[in-house]
């Protein structure tokens, strides 16, 4: 089954090392275009910059990279090195480095913009792009944390517990694991709840 994983949002994070300031920004896009426009505005706003290093992944497309005038491989290629180690596609990563006056060395470099790429993208937050079963759960009020966890356990996520004489839960389930996941309901509630599937959706979910 495909899958893929891309920021849930929009991420910045801030940090200085030996006075130097770097400002990373994270985005999602789907283009090319939109990578090397976000690039641009990044670019523009920060024109007083000493630095603007990038990269980006496209799915199925180009992956690029910048280190703007940082020595060649001490920062494109690490905050490239963030995104892959993570499988995070459709993204788009602009650096800023406003200098402080203190070299860093090729190490200090590198570990700065690792460090500001991954901030950034902890800062975004990850959604990962399948197929989901719309799942509904009625189940006791004892079930439910029983529920919640058989469900986790099965990498679904529960979008909604409706409260009542029982509760409901409705969640959204890998379609591969929608079938094991309907007899382990059964089983463990002993025929009492039963996994009603209400539709199916190819949508990004927020996992972390």
């Amino acid at each position: 089954m495909s899958e893929y994983f891309i920021p849930a949002g929009s991420g910045e994070a801030e940090s200085v090392e030996k006075r130097s300031s770097f400002l990373g920004h994270v985005r999602m896009v789907e283009t090319e275009e939109e990578a090397k426009a976000f690039v641009a505005e990044m670019k523009k706003k920060y024109y007083d910059a000493r630095h603007n290093c990038w990269c980006y992944i496209i799915r199925e497309g180009a992956v690029r990279y910048s280190d703007d005038g940082e020595p060649q491989g001490t920062a494109g290629i690490p905050m490239l090195e963030v995104f892959k180690r993570e499988g995070i596609e459709n993204v788009v990563c602009v650096v800023t480095r406003y200098f402080g006056g203190v070299l860093l060395g090729a190490g200090g470099l590198l570990r700065a913009y690792t460090k500001s790429a991954k901030d950034a993208l902890d800062a975004a937050g990850v959604s990962v792009v399948r197929r989901w079963i719309k799942a509904e759960i009625p189940c006791t009020y004892s079930m439910l944390e029983r529920v919640k966890l058989e469900c986790a356990a099965v990498n679904g996520v529960v979008e909604d517990v409706e409260y009542g004489a029982d509760v409901t839960v409705k969640a959204l389930l890998p379609e591969e694991n929608a079938e094991g996941f309907a007899l382990r309901i059964m089983d463990i509630s002993g025929g009492k709840s039963s996994v009603s599937t209400v539709g199916e959706a190819f949508m990004p979910v927020r996992i972390k």
